[in-house]
């Protein structure tokens, strides 16, 4: 006999794949909690709905603060619902380290976008966890996915070196940057640029047309020096958009297609699909070997023990670490 939780999962994750953003957004809440009650009927839920989708596109967005992120998927999104898309923005927040608190403010920013009922658009505090995105920001696509959403927006917060994990989530990465910055490539960590299928240059509106051509020109420039890559010809590129004015931003999206496309023809999308479903599953083993860590209180207390003698220097770190992990395997 069905118990009366599993049977509002089940309600919820059917309500869900019948496009009902209410449920979606109960079912994100689920997955999003830390509550070891929640994690279990968040994994119910995926269960029901599965998590392999390759009708969707899932592209990744990053750049600095005041770059225009939330007027660029604005723009983007509502174009896409013009062509019969159905859009999700999943919007990373920074959070304090200090309060835990974020600011969550995408909605007010994408007010338009926000409102439409082919779309929705989520805010979410990555708290404090590195690569500008949550512990279950993978788990929520899937969701979004089986509720109809065809296209995935993922936007992160800032730019550098542990943003970067984005591209382990999403089909297509974007670098938005600011005009000017092409002198100072340097202030951009390298990394972030070798991941991007495309580098877009925006505000190139008003007096700052001029300057966004040699910011796009200098990045082109870089990319020829910097890398060859073997998974699309002419790519990654740079090239200039005006999210404001709405210049240049469907022209992104068919290089957008061009390049989904070209990788699905030659089984490369498929490929990385399945090696992010790997690297979801690494994560997920780490962080249910740290709550078991943290569960067992005699697990606790050797840790503990341990830690002492890292700092006084009897013992080090890699050391003290194989001999918690043997302790763990060993119960």
């Amino acid at each position: 006999m069905i118990n009366s939780n599993t049977a509002k999962l089940v309600k919820l994750s059917e309500d869900l794949k019948s496009g009902n953003r209410l449920a979606l957004s109960k079912a994100i809440t689920y997955v999003e909690s830390t509550r070891p009650d929640h994690r279990k009927d968040s994994r119910a839920i995926l269960d029901q709905i599965g998590t392999f989708n390759t009708s969707s596109l899932r592209i990744g967005l990053t750049g600095p603060p005041g770059v225009g992120k939330s007027t660029f998927i604005e723009s983007l999104g509502l174009k896409l619902i013009e062509k019969g898309h159905k859009v999700a923005v999943l919007a990373i927040d920074p959070s304090s380290s200090m309060s835990g608190g974020s600011i969550l403010g995408d909605k007010t920013r994408m007010e338009l976008l926000s409102k439409n009922k082919n779309a929705f658009v989520r805010p979410s505090p990555n708290n404090c966890s590195l690569g500008g995105v949550t512990r279950g920001t993978q788990e929520t696509i899937f969701l979004c996915e089986a509720a109809g959403f065809d296209v995935v927006l993922v936007e992160t917060v800032g730019v550098g070196q542990s943003e970067t994990m984005v591209s382990n989530l999403t089909d297509i990465f974007c670098l938005l940057i600011i005009p000017g910055s092409g002198d100072e490539l340097q202030g951009v960590k390298r990394g972030i640029i070798e991941l991007a299928d495309l580098i877009l240059i925006n505000k190139a509106d008003g007096d700052l047309v001029n300057l966004a051509e040699k910011t796009c020109s200098d990045y082109s420039n870089a990319l020829n020096f910097m890398r060859s890559r073997d998974d699309a010809p002419n790519f990654p590129k740079a090239r200039t958009i005006s999210a404001k004015e709405d210049n240049g931003i469907i022209e992104v999206w068919q290089e957008i297609l061009t390049l989904s496309d070209w990788r699905k023809k030659n089984s490369l999308f498929y490929e990385r699909r399945r090696e992010q479903m790997l690297i979801c599953f690494d994560q997920e083993v780490q962080i249910f070997l740290n709550n078991k860590f943290s569960k067992s209180k005699d697990l606790f207390n050797r840790r503990k023990a341990l830690e002492k003698q890292v700092l006084s220097n009897q013992l080090n770190p890699s050391t003290a670490a194989e001999i918690l992990v043997n302790d763990l395997f060993s119960e």
